[in-house]
């Protein structure tokens, strides 16, 4: 497949999911970002267009930002950290935005015998394990 056309499909998806997902004052949006090298999770409120909190992979409060890259392992902690921060505002709940990646798991067993998760799963559940509510 083409690389254009990936995009494409990744752009139409990223269109499909936030026609249906708005924030509001009360459970703002949790927008999710992957780059090849970063995560960036942001907590908007769409009726006043505001950013209300973020947390990345490069900001400078994260610890251990250096080590961090957008895999799986990263995704939990940085879905922890948005929680924190989230919680820290006074945000109980939101809506969780993934944006055009796909949110996968696989009940089947891993290496470690565990089910396997993919980097937005694992964001998530991070999140929901730290307090917020989806």
């Amino acid at each position: 497949m083409r690389v254009e056309k990936k995009q494409q499909l990744a752009r139409r998806r990223h269109w499909r999911v936030r026609r249906k997902v708005r924030g509001t004052a009360e459970r703002p949006r949790m927008a999710v970002r992957f780059t090849n090298q970063n995560i960036h999770v942001q907590f908007i409120d769409d009726t006043r267009g505001v950013t209300l909190a973020a947390v990345s992979t490069t900001s400078k409060s994260v610890p251990n930002r250096d080590q961090l890259t957008a895999n799986v392992k990263s995704a939990g902690v940085v879905g922890q950290l948005a929680a924190q921060a989230a919680l820290a505002k006074g945000i109980q709940s939101v809506v969780f935005d993934r944006g055009g990646a796909r949110y996968h798991w696989s009940p089947a067993k891993g290496k470690e015998g565990q089910p396997v998760y993919g980097k937005v799963a694992a964001l998530a559940m991070a999140a929901r394990e730290a307090g917020l509510k989806f």
